[in-house]
Protein backbone atom coordinates (compact mmCIF):
# COMPACT_ATOMS: atom_id res chain seq x y z
CA UNK A 1 0.00 0.00 0.00
CA UNK A 2 1.37 3.33 -0.99
CA UNK A 3 0.95 6.44 1.56
CA UNK A 4 0.24 9.91 1.40
CA UNK A 5 1.29 12.67 3.44
CA UNK A 6 -1.33 15.79 2.89
CA UNK A 7 -0.36 18.91 4.52
CA UNK A 8 -2.96 21.89 5.12
CA UNK A 9 -3.36 24.49 7.50
CA UNK A 10 -7.12 23.36 8.13
CA UNK A 11 -8.62 20.07 8.14
CA UNK A 12 -11.95 21.43 7.60
CA UNK A 13 -14.26 22.78 4.68
CA UNK A 14 -12.94 26.49 5.32
CA UNK A 15 -12.15 27.22 1.83
CA UNK A 16 -11.01 26.26 -1.54
CA UNK A 17 -7.79 25.04 -0.69
CA UNK A 18 -9.39 22.89 2.36
CA UNK A 19 -12.24 21.29 0.32
CA UNK A 20 -9.07 20.09 -2.58
CA UNK A 21 -6.99 19.19 0.37
CA UNK A 22 -10.03 16.87 1.78
CA UNK A 23 -11.38 15.63 -1.43
CA UNK A 24 -8.28 14.48 -3.02
CA UNK A 25 -7.40 12.77 0.75
CA UNK A 26 -10.50 10.39 0.26
CA UNK A 27 -10.13 10.30 -3.70
CA UNK A 28 -6.53 8.81 -2.47
CA UNK A 29 -8.03 6.51 0.77
CA UNK A 30 -11.02 5.01 -2.25
CA UNK A 31 -8.17 4.08 -4.34
CA UNK A 32 -6.27 2.21 -2.06
CA UNK A 33 -3.65 4.64 -0.21
CA UNK A 34 -3.03 5.04 3.29
CA UNK A 35 -3.02 8.77 3.78
CA UNK A 36 -1.64 10.35 6.58
CA UNK A 37 -2.47 13.99 7.39
CA UNK A 38 -0.81 16.53 8.86
CA UNK A 39 -2.63 20.34 9.97
CA UNK A 40 -3.35 22.64 12.72
CA UNK A 41 -5.81 22.09 15.49
CA UNK A 42 -9.26 23.99 15.55
CA UNK A 43 -12.54 23.63 16.90
CA UNK A 44 -13.98 22.96 13.64
CA UNK A 45 -11.30 20.40 12.85
CA UNK A 46 -12.96 16.81 11.23
CA UNK A 47 -11.95 13.90 13.45
CA UNK A 48 -8.88 12.52 12.08
CA UNK A 49 -6.01 9.45 13.56
CA UNK A 50 -3.62 11.90 13.03
CA UNK A 51 -4.75 14.64 15.32
CA UNK A 52 -2.14 14.38 17.93
CA UNK A 53 0.40 15.51 15.55
CA UNK A 54 -1.42 18.55 14.85
CA UNK A 55 0.01 21.67 15.91
CA UNK A 56 -1.77 24.15 17.94
CA UNK A 57 -3.95 26.77 16.66
CA UNK A 58 -2.93 29.85 15.29
CA UNK A 59 -5.76 32.27 14.17
CA UNK A 60 -4.71 36.12 13.53
CA UNK A 61 -7.18 38.40 14.84
CA UNK A 62 -7.65 36.12 17.81
CA UNK A 63 -7.94 37.00 21.34
CA UNK A 64 -4.34 36.41 22.71
CA UNK A 65 -2.29 37.57 25.00
CA UNK A 66 1.02 39.64 23.87
CA UNK A 67 2.70 36.99 24.57
CA UNK A 68 0.80 34.39 22.51
CA UNK A 69 0.72 36.92 19.41
CA UNK A 70 4.66 37.20 19.85
CA UNK A 71 4.77 33.67 19.76
CA UNK A 72 2.61 33.10 17.00
CA UNK A 73 4.19 35.97 15.01
CA UNK A 74 7.41 34.21 15.26
CA UNK A 75 5.57 30.99 13.70
CA UNK A 76 4.32 32.65 10.99
CA UNK A 77 7.64 32.68 9.72
CA UNK A 78 9.00 29.32 10.99
CA UNK A 79 7.56 27.15 13.03
CA UNK A 80 9.62 24.85 14.95
CA UNK A 81 6.54 23.59 16.42
CA UNK A 82 5.57 22.22 12.72
CA UNK A 83 8.90 21.13 11.85
CA UNK A 84 9.11 18.49 14.62
CA UNK A 85 6.06 17.54 14.56
CA UNK A 86 5.74 16.25 10.92
CA UNK A 87 9.34 14.94 10.72
CA UNK A 88 7.90 12.71 13.83
CA UNK A 89 4.63 12.31 11.55
CA UNK A 90 6.84 11.42 8.70
CA UNK A 91 9.14 8.74 10.38
CA UNK A 92 6.00 6.78 12.10
CA UNK A 93 4.31 6.34 8.55
CA UNK A 94 7.34 6.43 6.15
CA UNK A 95 5.09 7.97 3.24
CA UNK A 96 5.78 7.47 -0.38
CA UNK A 97 4.80 11.24 -1.24
CA UNK A 98 3.81 14.52 0.61
CA UNK A 99 1.33 16.82 -0.81
CA UNK A 100 1.26 20.30 0.23
CA UNK A 101 -1.82 22.66 -0.11
CA UNK A 102 -2.25 25.88 2.21
CA UNK A 103 1.00 26.24 4.85
CA UNK A 104 1.61 29.87 4.46
CA UNK A 105 1.26 31.10 8.40
CA UNK A 106 0.01 28.87 10.25
CA UNK A 107 2.06 25.73 10.07
CA UNK A 108 4.55 27.77 8.08
CA UNK A 109 7.28 26.42 5.23
CA UNK A 110 9.32 24.96 8.15
CA UNK A 111 6.90 21.75 7.07
CA UNK A 112 8.28 21.42 3.74
CA UNK A 113 11.60 21.04 4.55
CA UNK A 114 11.56 19.40 7.20
CA UNK A 115 9.83 16.62 5.15
CA UNK A 116 12.33 17.05 2.05
CA UNK A 117 14.74 16.84 4.61
CA UNK A 118 13.45 13.29 5.28
CA UNK A 119 13.62 11.85 1.71
CA UNK A 120 10.03 12.21 0.74
CA UNK A 121 9.07 13.63 -2.58
CA UNK A 122 7.07 16.95 -2.09
CA UNK A 123 4.30 18.08 -4.09
CA UNK A 124 2.38 21.68 -3.45
CA UNK A 125 -0.98 22.95 -5.14
CA UNK A 126 -0.63 26.82 -5.78
CA UNK A 127 -4.52 27.45 -4.49
CA UNK A 128 -2.97 31.26 -4.89
CA UNK A 129 -0.34 33.87 -5.43
CA UNK A 130 1.65 33.84 -2.18
CA UNK A 131 4.60 33.04 -3.44
CA UNK A 132 4.79 35.59 -5.77
CA UNK A 133 2.86 38.54 -3.94
CA UNK A 134 3.02 38.09 0.26
CA UNK A 135 -0.29 39.11 0.28
CA UNK A 136 -1.30 36.39 -1.58
CA UNK A 137 -4.03 37.75 -4.02
CA UNK A 138 -2.31 40.79 -6.16
CA UNK A 139 -5.38 43.07 -5.14
CA UNK A 140 -4.52 46.00 -3.30
CA UNK A 141 -6.81 48.76 -2.57
CA UNK A 142 -9.35 47.65 -4.79
CA UNK A 143 -7.69 47.10 -7.73
CA UNK A 144 -5.24 44.45 -9.15
CA UNK A 145 -1.60 44.98 -7.85
CA UNK A 146 1.79 43.58 -9.35
CA UNK A 147 3.93 46.41 -7.38
CA UNK A 148 5.64 43.35 -5.67
CA UNK A 149 7.21 41.74 -8.90
CA UNK A 150 10.93 41.45 -9.41
CA UNK A 151 11.74 40.84 -5.90
CA UNK A 152 10.12 44.39 -5.08
CA UNK A 153 8.35 43.03 -1.77
CA UNK A 154 8.43 46.42 0.46
CA UNK A 155 5.86 47.51 -1.39
CA UNK A 156 3.53 45.03 0.64
CA UNK A 157 4.62 47.34 3.52
CA UNK A 158 4.35 50.78 1.60
CA UNK A 159 0.87 50.04 0.73
CA UNK A 160 0.25 48.49 3.44
CA UNK A 161 -1.62 45.90 1.86
CA UNK A 162 -2.36 43.42 4.76
CA UNK A 163 -5.84 45.29 6.42
CA UNK A 164 -4.30 48.24 5.40
CA UNK A 165 -2.17 47.21 8.72
CA UNK A 166 1.55 48.71 9.04
CA UNK A 167 2.52 45.80 11.76
CA UNK A 168 0.42 42.98 9.83
CA UNK A 169 2.01 44.11 6.47
CA UNK A 170 5.73 44.59 8.07
CA UNK A 171 5.15 40.68 9.24
CA UNK A 172 4.24 39.36 5.91
CA UNK A 173 6.57 41.19 4.24
CA UNK A 174 9.53 39.28 6.97
CA UNK A 175 7.89 36.37 6.28
CA UNK A 176 8.07 36.46 2.27
CA UNK A 177 11.60 38.17 2.68
CA UNK A 178 13.21 35.35 4.61
CA UNK A 179 11.83 32.78 2.81
CA UNK A 180 12.43 34.17 -1.07
CA UNK A 181 15.84 34.70 0.47
CA UNK A 182 16.57 31.13 1.17
CA UNK A 183 14.54 29.78 -2.17
CA UNK A 184 12.41 27.72 0.19
CA UNK A 185 9.56 26.58 -2.14
CA UNK A 186 12.87 25.88 -4.96
CA UNK A 187 15.03 23.79 -2.73
CA UNK A 188 12.26 21.64 -0.69
CA UNK A 189 9.19 21.61 -3.16
CA UNK A 190 10.15 19.12 -6.23
CA UNK A 191 6.96 20.41 -8.39
CA UNK A 192 4.35 23.38 -7.68
CA UNK A 193 1.11 22.35 -9.38
CA UNK A 194 -1.03 25.25 -11.09
CA UNK A 195 -4.67 24.34 -10.98
CA UNK A 196 -5.76 27.31 -14.22
CA UNK A 197 -3.03 27.82 -16.55
CA UNK A 198 -2.84 31.84 -16.07
CA UNK A 199 -1.36 30.79 -12.85
CA UNK A 200 1.21 29.09 -14.08
CA UNK A 201 1.63 31.98 -16.64
CA UNK A 202 2.59 34.28 -14.32
CA UNK A 203 4.92 32.07 -12.15
CA UNK A 204 6.85 31.95 -15.69
CA UNK A 205 6.40 35.81 -16.21
CA UNK A 206 7.95 36.77 -12.71
CA UNK A 207 11.03 34.16 -13.61
CA UNK A 208 10.11 31.33 -11.70
CA UNK A 209 11.29 27.84 -13.55
CA UNK A 210 9.34 26.17 -16.01
CA UNK A 211 10.82 22.88 -14.82
CA UNK A 212 9.37 23.06 -11.35
CA UNK A 213 5.57 24.09 -12.48
CA UNK A 214 3.09 21.73 -14.11
CA UNK A 215 -0.29 22.28 -14.47
CA UNK A 216 -3.33 20.14 -13.37
CA UNK A 217 -6.82 21.29 -13.26
CA UNK A 218 -8.89 20.76 -9.99
CA UNK A 219 -11.77 18.48 -9.41
CA UNK A 220 -15.04 17.98 -8.51
CA UNK A 221 -16.52 14.73 -6.93
CA UNK A 222 -19.59 14.30 -8.57
CA UNK A 223 -21.15 11.61 -6.87
CA UNK A 224 -21.36 14.29 -3.64
CA UNK A 225 -23.85 16.50 -6.17
CA UNK A 226 -27.72 15.67 -7.15
CA UNK A 227 -28.37 18.17 -10.42
CA UNK A 228 -31.06 19.88 -10.75
CA UNK A 229 -30.56 21.17 -14.54
CA UNK A 230 -34.37 23.16 -14.40
CA UNK A 231 -34.24 26.56 -15.13
CA UNK A 232 -34.76 29.08 -11.81
CA UNK A 233 -35.36 32.64 -12.28
CA UNK A 234 -32.95 34.12 -9.61
CA UNK A 235 -29.14 34.65 -10.28
CA UNK A 236 -26.68 33.24 -7.57
CA UNK A 237 -23.18 34.44 -6.23
CA UNK A 238 -21.77 32.48 -3.40
CA UNK A 239 -18.93 32.91 -1.54
CA UNK A 240 -17.03 35.53 0.54
CA UNK A 241 -18.52 38.45 0.56
CA UNK A 242 -15.51 41.23 0.38
CA UNK A 243 -14.45 43.51 -2.40
CA UNK A 244 -12.00 41.60 -4.80
CA UNK A 245 -14.96 39.80 -5.76
CA UNK A 246 -16.90 42.40 -7.43
CA UNK A 247 -20.06 42.18 -5.57
CA UNK A 248 -20.70 45.76 -5.69
CA UNK A 249 -21.15 45.70 -9.54
CA UNK A 250 -23.27 43.17 -9.54
CA UNK A 251 -25.99 44.21 -7.37
CA UNK A 252 -25.81 47.33 -9.70
CA UNK A 253 -25.75 45.11 -12.60
CA UNK A 254 -28.78 43.26 -11.77
CA UNK A 255 -30.71 46.94 -11.00
CA UNK A 256 -30.30 47.57 -14.11
CA UNK A 257 -31.03 44.26 -15.95
CA UNK A 258 -34.14 44.27 -12.87
CA UNK A 259 -33.20 40.68 -12.37
CA UNK A 260 -33.45 39.02 -8.66
CA UNK A 261 -29.76 38.58 -7.51
CA UNK A 262 -29.59 36.28 -4.46
CA UNK A 263 -26.28 36.69 -2.22
CA UNK A 264 -24.88 33.94 -0.43
CA UNK A 265 -22.08 34.11 2.36
CA UNK A 266 -20.50 36.46 4.93
CA UNK A 267 -17.73 38.78 4.91
CA UNK A 268 -16.90 42.04 5.39
CA UNK A 269 -19.07 43.73 2.61
CA UNK A 270 -22.28 42.52 3.78
CA UNK A 271 -23.17 46.02 5.26
CA UNK A 272 -22.28 48.03 2.05
CA UNK A 273 -24.26 45.79 -0.57
CA UNK A 274 -27.73 45.65 1.70
CA UNK A 275 -27.28 49.92 1.77
CA UNK A 276 -26.21 49.63 -1.87
CA UNK A 277 -29.28 47.40 -3.16
CA UNK A 278 -31.43 49.27 -0.93
CA UNK A 279 -30.81 52.87 -2.52
CA UNK A 280 -31.05 50.87 -5.95
CA UNK A 281 -34.45 49.31 -5.12
CA UNK A 282 -32.15 46.25 -6.51
CA UNK A 283 -34.44 42.77 -5.96
CA UNK A 284 -31.30 41.29 -3.82
CA UNK A 285 -31.97 38.18 -1.29
CA UNK A 286 -29.10 38.00 1.19
CA UNK A 287 -28.87 34.53 2.76
CA UNK A 288 -25.48 34.80 5.00
CA UNK A 289 -23.45 31.81 5.28
CA UNK A 290 -24.23 28.31 4.28
CA UNK A 291 -22.59 24.90 3.68
CA UNK A 292 -23.48 21.44 2.35
CA UNK A 293 -27.40 20.43 1.80
CA UNK A 294 -28.35 24.06 2.92
CA UNK A 295 -25.98 25.80 0.16
CA UNK A 296 -26.71 23.14 -2.45
CA UNK A 297 -30.61 23.30 -1.87
CA UNK A 298 -30.21 27.40 -3.04
CA UNK A 299 -27.72 26.43 -5.75
CA UNK A 300 -30.30 23.62 -7.20
CA UNK A 301 -32.71 26.55 -7.45
CA UNK A 302 -30.84 29.19 -9.39
CA UNK A 303 -31.02 29.91 -12.88
CA UNK A 304 -27.32 30.97 -13.51
CA UNK A 305 -24.00 31.13 -11.04
CA UNK A 306 -22.51 34.68 -11.47
CA UNK A 307 -18.69 35.13 -10.89
CA UNK A 308 -18.28 38.85 -11.27
CA UNK A 309 -14.58 38.68 -9.07
CA UNK A 310 -12.56 42.04 -10.47
CA UNK A 311 -8.86 40.07 -8.78
CA UNK A 312 -6.89 37.40 -10.18
CA UNK A 313 -9.16 33.82 -9.49
CA UNK A 314 -6.77 30.96 -9.81
CA UNK A 315 -9.67 28.26 -10.50
CA UNK A 316 -12.12 28.67 -8.33
CA UNK A 317 -13.88 25.54 -7.07
CA UNK A 318 -17.73 27.70 -7.37
CA UNK A 319 -17.70 27.06 -10.62
CA UNK A 320 -17.05 23.25 -10.89
CA UNK A 321 -19.14 23.18 -8.00
CA UNK A 322 -22.12 25.46 -9.64
CA UNK A 323 -21.81 22.41 -13.02
CA UNK A 324 -21.70 19.56 -10.87
CA UNK A 325 -25.34 20.89 -9.63
CA UNK A 326 -26.42 21.57 -13.42
CA UNK A 327 -26.28 25.21 -13.37
CA UNK A 328 -24.25 27.48 -15.93
CA UNK A 329 -21.52 30.11 -14.86
CA UNK A 330 -21.51 33.50 -15.88
CA UNK A 331 -18.04 34.97 -15.11
CA UNK A 332 -15.62 37.60 -15.77
CA UNK A 333 -12.71 37.77 -18.02
CA UNK A 334 -10.04 37.83 -15.37
CA UNK A 335 -7.49 35.43 -14.13
CA UNK A 336 -8.35 31.32 -14.60
CA UNK A 337 -12.07 31.92 -14.64
CA UNK A 338 -12.02 32.11 -18.83
CA UNK A 339 -10.36 29.04 -18.96
CA UNK A 340 -13.34 27.26 -16.97
CA UNK A 341 -16.45 28.88 -19.06
CA UNK A 342 -17.23 28.35 -22.37
CA UNK A 343 -19.14 31.04 -23.76
CA UNK A 344 -23.07 30.11 -25.13
CA UNK A 345 -22.48 26.20 -24.01
CA UNK A 346 -21.71 25.98 -20.17
CA UNK A 347 -22.16 29.67 -19.37
CA UNK A 348 -21.20 33.39 -20.79
CA UNK A 349 -18.42 35.70 -19.87
CA UNK A 350 -18.11 39.55 -19.52
CA UNK A 351 -15.54 42.29 -19.01
CA UNK A 352 -14.62 42.77 -15.54
CA UNK A 353 -15.72 45.43 -13.43
CA UNK A 354 -17.91 46.49 -16.19
CA UNK A 355 -21.37 47.18 -14.93
CA UNK A 356 -23.29 47.90 -18.22
CA UNK A 357 -22.11 44.83 -19.68
CA UNK A 358 -22.67 41.99 -16.75
CA UNK A 359 -26.29 43.89 -16.95
CA UNK A 360 -26.83 43.08 -20.70
CA UNK A 361 -25.70 39.58 -19.71
CA UNK A 362 -27.95 39.28 -16.92
CA UNK A 363 -30.68 40.19 -19.03
CA UNK A 364 -30.37 38.13 -21.84
CA UNK A 365 -29.54 34.90 -20.13
CA UNK A 366 -32.63 35.99 -18.29
CA UNK A 367 -34.76 36.24 -21.56
CA UNK A 368 -33.46 32.93 -22.99
CA UNK A 369 -35.60 30.06 -22.96
CA UNK A 370 -35.32 27.43 -20.29
CA UNK A 371 -34.76 24.77 -22.47
CA UNK A 372 -31.44 26.66 -23.67
CA UNK A 373 -30.64 27.26 -19.39
CA UNK A 374 -30.96 23.35 -18.96
CA UNK A 375 -28.83 22.67 -21.66
CA UNK A 376 -26.08 25.22 -20.52
CA UNK A 377 -26.23 23.26 -16.89
CA UNK A 378 -26.21 19.84 -18.90
CA UNK A 379 -22.90 20.48 -21.16
CA UNK A 380 -21.39 21.88 -18.11
CA UNK A 381 -21.91 19.04 -15.80
CA UNK A 382 -20.82 16.88 -18.63
CA UNK A 383 -17.85 18.77 -19.34
CA UNK A 384 -16.76 18.57 -15.81
CA UNK A 385 -17.27 15.04 -16.16
CA UNK A 386 -14.76 14.18 -19.31
CA UNK A 387 -11.49 17.15 -17.71
CA UNK A 388 -12.64 17.55 -14.46
CA UNK A 389 -13.51 14.33 -12.58
CA UNK A 390 -12.06 12.82 -9.75
CA UNK A 391 -10.98 9.84 -12.04
CA UNK A 392 -9.03 12.42 -14.24
CA UNK A 393 -7.54 14.01 -11.25
CA UNK A 394 -6.26 10.92 -9.95
CA UNK A 395 -4.66 9.37 -12.95
CA UNK A 396 -2.83 13.18 -13.48
CA UNK A 397 -1.20 13.15 -10.09
CA UNK A 398 -0.24 9.51 -10.22
CA UNK A 399 1.57 10.28 -13.26
CA UNK A 400 3.24 12.98 -11.61
CA UNK A 401 4.03 11.38 -8.65
CA UNK A 402 5.50 7.81 -11.02
CA UNK A 403 8.06 10.07 -12.12
CA UNK A 404 9.41 10.00 -8.46
CA UNK A 405 9.38 6.34 -7.62
CA UNK A 406 5.46 5.82 -7.24
CA UNK A 407 5.44 2.97 -9.91
CA UNK A 408 1.41 2.04 -9.43
CA UNK A 409 -1.99 3.32 -8.63
CA UNK A 410 -2.61 1.85 -5.65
Amino acid sequence: MSTLLAINNYHYRRGGADVVYLDQSELFRRNGWQVASFSMTHPQSLPSPWAGYFVKEIEFGGDYNRLRVLENSVKSIYSLEAAAKVRALVRKVRPDIAHAHNVYHHLSPSVLGAVKAEGVPTFMTLHDLKLLCPARTMWSHGEICEACKGGRLRNVVRRRCMKGSLALSTLIYVESTVHQGLRTYQRNVDKLIAPSKFVLGKFLEWGWSAQQLVHIPNFVDLTRFEPNFSAGRAFLYFGRLSDEKGLMTLVKAAALAHVPLWLVGSGPEEQGLRALAASLGADVSFFGFKTDDALWNIVREARAVVLPSECYENAPMSILEAYAVGKPVIGARVGGIPEMVRDDETGCLFESKNVDELARVLERVAGLDDAVIERWGRQARSWIAQEYSSARYYDRLVDLYSQYGIRSKA
